[in-house]
This record gives structure tokens, C-alpha cells and sequence, in this order.
């Protein structure tokens, strides 16, 4: 689907319609297929002993993003960074050291879900801290997984409601605050509650992909057919790929991703439940929340039911750094299930 989806755009900027199809093979698949199977025949006991040195590195290198000569400012957010003429994207990465490294601190001998000395506040300060480096990006689609990743190993842990539910609701107020003041975030929520307000202006996004998904009907235009890739809808290869999925494949395309999305959270989840090790099982219900939350917030804001974040669509959508940081923690995932 992305080699269809960036046919066009391909063409139009790098005389390559071919371009993100291989470039995606070459700095994505390959490369995380190759830690996948790395990650998959080391002991997982390993990752939680390095933890902290782990989300060190995560951290220096969102940090890096700032620093002039090194950070690059595309898309209107400075969250990368350029590495060997590659561009790289920390965010991504650091999603899957906090899964380490939240896993690894509740997962430890010690109780600390229910001690907030000792356990909630410091959790508090490594999410407030992160919270500042990627809304000085901004970054707020981020954040919301990154908070969501926090959030979902904290409630397997074993926190009390009463704590989560205030842990939520504090989190709530701060993320309507950020949007109630930043004019542009507050936009795609005006478009949300009324798409037809501002279809060439706030609502144009939302309103082309509703017209790919309508035009795609039961079975679809067709495999490469897309019109709506042709100019008319925003970011085909990013958080719009699935708009050009059901255009081109229909309800039934649709729903087949949909489908795929479930039985792969079934299947995490699963391994989750058939290990003793707290750790373990913390570490695969945080990777089945990053990519679950991800999906559905993206799944969400292109059909209209959420407003838009900017997220891209695991596993599909165009981003190298994306896929090489699902499929290693997936390796990790695979050795977990190898011992459970």
C-alpha cells in the first residue's frame, strides 16, 4: 500500500515514483527485520538490567533534536535529527525505552505502583520531563502514545483505581489545556465537531479522506487506482495511508487492517498472559499499547472520529525509524514468548 500511496508524491519530488517503496525496503524492512531477529535470541533479563542506560541514551538523543547543525525541522516540528545523511527520528525509539524501562521499574522486586514516594513521583518526573522536550518540538501526537505507553504498564502493574483514575484525569486537564491555548490544535478540534465549517481551510484533511473512504465503497477503485493521492489529499504515505487503503481496497480492505491490527494485539496479549515474569508481562502490554493507542488514534483522526494528530499508521505508513523500532521491540516480544 505505501507503493501505491506514494506513486505520485514519489514522482513529484524525487522523479521516482518508486522512491518510498525502496527507500522504506532498504532503511526500514531490512534493517528491522535484521534487529527483530537479533532482539529475538538475546535474554530478554538483559533489557531490564540496561533500563536506565537504555532510556539515557533515548532521552540524549531527543535532546540532540535542539542542538543546531544536528536537528532538523520538517513538517513544522523540529523531532529530527541527521545521522550519516539520514534523517532519524528519536521519538520512536524512545517509545520503546520507556516501555523497557517502565516494565523494568514496576516490574521490580519492590512494590511501587501504591508508594508515591517512591515509586509514583519519580514516574511522574521522567514523564513530565519527556513531556517538555517533545512539546518544545512540538510534538503533541507523541505524547499522547508516550503518556498512553506510561499509563497502560502502570494499570498491569497492579495501581489502584482510585490513583489511575486521578493519575487520568490530571493528564486530561493538561492535554486540553495545551490544546485550548495553541490555535492550531484547537483548529482540528473545530473541524472534528464541524468538518463541513472550513473544507478548503482547518477541515480539508479530514474532509478528503472521508471522500477516499466513500468513493472506495465495498470492494474498492482498485489497486493503484487512487484519485485522491493525485494532489488531493494531505500526507497519503504518513497518518493518510489508510484513506488511500480503503479507497483502493474497499470496506473489505478496510476491515482486513483492521483485522490484522486485532489479531496481532490478540496475539501479544496472549504472550503477556502465558508469562510469570512480571517484567515480561509489563514489557509486552506496554509494546501492545504503543501500537494499539497508535493505531486507533490514527484510524480515528482520518475517518473522522478523532481529531488529527499527525500519527503515522504502524507498520504502514512511511517511516523508517518507525518500523525499525516496532519490529526490534517485536524481537524482544519473540524471545519473551520463546522462554514464557
Amino acid at each position: 500500500m505505501l507503493a501505491s500511496a506514494g506513486v505520485v508524491d514519489g514522482q513529484k519530488k524525487f522523479g521516482d515514483s518508486s522512491y518510498y517503496f525502496k527507500h522504506q525496503l532498504l532503511f526500514g524492512v531490512l534493517p528491522g527485520l535484521a534487529l527483530t531477529y537479533l532482539f529475538s535470541k538475546i535474554d530478554y533479563k538483559v533489557w531490564r538490567k540496561l533500563s536506565l542506560p537504555i532510556l539515557f541514551g533515548a532521552l540524549v538523543l531527543l535532546i540532540l533534536v535542539f542542538v543546531p547543525g544536528i536537528g532538523l525541522t520538517l513538517k513544522g516540528a523540529r523531532s529530527w535529527i541527521l545521522i550519516a545523511g539520514q534523517t532519524f527520528q528519536p521519538a520512536e525509539f524512545l517509545k520503546l525505552a520507556l516501555v523497557i524501562y517502565f516494565a523494568a521499574w514496576f516490574g521490580g522486586k519492590e512494590d511501587r505502583t501504591n508508594n508515591w514516594a517512591y515509586g509514583i513521583v519519580p514516574f511522574l518526573m521522567v514523564i513530565g520531563f519527556i513531556g517538555i522536550l517533545l512539546m518544545l518540538q512540538p510534538d503533541l501526537g507523541t505524547l499522547v502514545v508516550v503518556v498512553a505507553i506510561a499509563m497502560g504498564v502502570y494499570f498491569v502493574a497492579g495501581v489502584k483505581l482510585k490513583d489511575f483514575a486521578i493519575l487520568a484525569l490530571v493528564g486530561i486537564i493538561i492535554f486540553a489545556s495545551l490544546i485550548v491555548f495553541e490555535p492550531y490544535r484547537l483548529n482540528r478540534i473545530k473541524a472534528l465537531i464541524n468538518p463541513s465549517a472550513d473544507p478548503r481551510g482547518i477541515s480539508y484533511q479530514v474532509n478528503q479522506s472521508l471522500i477516499a473512504i466513500g468513493s472506495g465503497g465495498l470492494f474498492g477503485v482498485g489497486y493503484g487506482n487512487s484519485t485522491q493521492k493525485h494532489g488531493f489529499l494531505p500526507e497519503t504515505i504518513g497518518d493518510s495511508i489508510f484513506a488511500v487503503i480503503v479507497e483502493e481496497l474497499g470496506l473489505l480492505g478496510g476491515v482486513l487492517t483492521l483485522g490484522l491490527f486485532t489479531s496481532l494485539g490478540i496475539f501479544l496479549s496472549s504472550i503477556a498472559k502465558g508469562t510469570s515474569d512480571k517484567f515480561a508481562r509489563l514489557y509486552v502490554m506496554g509494546i501492545t499499547t504503543w501500537i494499539m493507542t497508535q493505531t486507533v488514534i490514527n484510524i480515528a483522526a482520518i475517518t473522522g472520529i478523532a481529531p488529527l494528530t499527525g500519527l503515522p499508521l504502524p507498520f504502514i505508513s512511511y517511516g523508517g525509524t518507525a518500523l525499525m523500532a516496532l519490529l526490534a521491540s517485536l524481537g524482544i516480544v519473540f524471545n519473551i514468548a520463546r522462554k514464557a
